[in-house]
């Protein structure tokens, strides 16, 4: 009977075994694999892909990223709309479409116009207007109906697009001595700008890059500089009179003693 019953359990144990390996499920699913175009050396802004900048890995996360390229072909000849660090994957949202090649055009925005105007080293805040970098235009000019010089700030936070011909900012901050600098604005930014830099004198001045607040001015002008100026005192008008009378001569200068004699008082004049 022992043995019987070690038999009918060794067995029933064999059998619960065998079903529950049957029917196990891994907790873990295989992660996902597939190729990704990645970025073979860093990438600046409005570079033309060449085969030489991309290669391809193989991708063993648990998901791949929205946008990726699984070639080389379908990134190859397109321009780069934002810059690329080494072994990024390069995404199709960072990228132009297939003909519109590379360099400035790309990066402007729908709808906004790329402008230029000429700078020095003060209108253009010292070499510190660089790519990406925004401004506030100052336009000073000869007010019709003052008659005198006047200044206003007819346009803000507006966002330059390229220092010359460098459209890719200093990674140290360093100014560039430029002689023109482009502009993205609206159509009608862009016919203020070019009929402000006609009509009087343009300086920049140079904002934060976090302060995006609109502030409203009313302008300035040459005679508010020094403030209020009081008017002088009026010339006293003479007044007419008659003959002139002599004044008094004064009299001279006296000494009064007080004296007592016998009980009675005297006041002597010397």
């Amino acid at each position: 009977m022992l043995a019987v019953a070690l038999a009918s359990g060794g067995l029933a144990a064999l059998l619960a075994m065998r079903y529950l390996r049957q029917q196990a499920v891994p907790v873990i699913a295989a992660p996902k694999k597939g190729d990704i175009v990645i970025a073979a050396r860093p990438l600046p802004l409005g570079t033309v892909l060449a085969d030489g900048d991309v290669k391809t890995i193989e991708w063993t996360g648990s998901a791949l990223p929205v946008g990726f390229a699984a070639s080389k072909a379908e990134v190859v000849g397109r321009g780069v709309m934002s810059p690329l660090q080494e072994n990024e994957p390069i995404l199709d949202n960072k990228l132009a479409p297939k003909g519109t090649g590379g360099g400035l055009p790309i990066i402007i925005d729908t709808g906004k116009r790329a402008l230029t105007m000429r700078v020095n080293d003060v209108t253009g805040v010292a070499g510190f207007v660089t790519p990406n970098t925004r401004v506030d235009v100052l336009l000073t000019m000869n007010d019709k109906v003052g008659n005198e010089p006047s200044t206003r700030i007819v346009m803000q936070d507006v966002r330059a697009l390229a220092a010359g011909q460098q459209i890719q900012p200093d990674k140290d901050g360093k100014p560039q001595s430029v002689g023109v600098v482009t502009f993205l604005v609206t159509p009608e930014q862009a016919e203020t700008l070019a009929l402000a830099s006609q009509q009087g004198s343009i300086q920049l001045a140079l904002r934060n890059m976090l302060d995006t607040a609109r502030v409203k001015t009313m302008g300035t002008r040459s005679s508010a500089l020094l403030g209020p100026i009081g008017r002088p005192p009026a010339p006293r008008r003479a007044v007419a009179r008659g003959p002139s009378t002599p004044a008094p001569a004064p009299e001279p200068a006296s000494t009064v003693i007080e004296v007592y004699r016998g009980g009675a008082r005297t006041l002597q004049r010397f």
